[in-house]
C-alpha cells in the first residue's frame, strides 16, 4: 500500500508537489563576481531552502569545483553560469524564472 499525503489524502505517486514548487518558486539569479585574489566565483540565488544543500552538492560534483551553500545562496568556484543554467533546466526548473547576469 502506498503512503498517503497528509495534505491531499491521495497517494504520493499521484502528486507532483516538487514540480509545482519549482514552477512557482521565486526567481533564480545566476551571476559571477570576484572574491579574494581576483578569483571568479559563480553565485546562485533563489533556490528553495530545502533543496539548497543537495543542489549545491550535485553542482559541485558535476562541475568538479569547490563551493558552499548558506543563507539561501550557492557559491561555486569558477565561472559556471551557462552550465548551471542548463543543469537547472534539466532538473525541472522552468527557463523563464532563471536569469543569468
Amino acid at each position: 500500500m502506498s503512503k498517503l499525503s497528509e495534505i491531499a489524502g491521495l497517494p504520493e505517486e499521484l502528486l507532483e508537489f516538487d514540480k509545482i514548487e519549482k514552477e512557482t518558486s521565486q526567481r533564480i539569479k545566476i551571476f559571477t563576481t570576484t572574491k579574494r585574489f581576483r578569483k571568479l566565483v559563480t553565485i546562485i540565488e533563489g533556490i528553495a531552502a530545502k533543496e539548497l544543500e543537495t543542489t549545491a552538492k550535485e553542482l559541485k560534483h558535476k562541475f568538479a569545483c569547490g563551493g558552499s551553500a548558506k543563507d539561501r545562496v550557492i557559491v561555486l568556484q569558477g565561472n559556471h553560469k551557462e552550465k548551471v543554467r542548463q543543469y537547472l533546466i534539466e532538473s525541472g526548473y522552468p527557463s523563464e524564472i532563471i536569469t543569468v547576469i
